[in-house]
């Protein structure tokens, strides 16, 4: 088990993608904007669909990570801190999963 955490790749999100670093992928991301880092995050949630039905564990924890990992870029992007998606996160499971559902229109 690891003491890494989401928290901890945010920082260093934020760390590198206002670096310029030529040499950080991050840097290179930031750059292209939040239009491009969310047309990868498309690509790695479907990497991750396939690797959930098709593919082995080690595969579906890698293509998790990558997904992660341009979460948070784009959440950087739009400057939405983790912590808000970790509150709301707290506030829906205040009730059960249908009920918040529910509240929400959904179907």
């Amino acid at each position: 088990m690891t003491d890494f955490t989401l928290a901890d790749l945010e920082t260093i999100v934020a760390a590198r993608a206002s670096s310029g670093d030529a040499a950080s992928y991050t840097a290179k991301l930031a750059r292209k904007g939040v239009a491009h880092v969310a047309k990868k995050l498309g690509e790695e949630a479907t990497e991750v669909v396939i690797a959930a039905v098709s593919e082995d564990s080690d595969r579906m924890t890698s293509e998790t990570a990558d997904l992660l990992y341009h979460l948070l870029v784009a959440l950087h992007l739009r400057q939405v801190p983790l912590s808000a998606v970790m509150a709301e996160l707290g506030r829906r499971t205040a009730q059960t999963g249908l009920e918040e559902k529910a509240g929400r229109g959904a179907s």
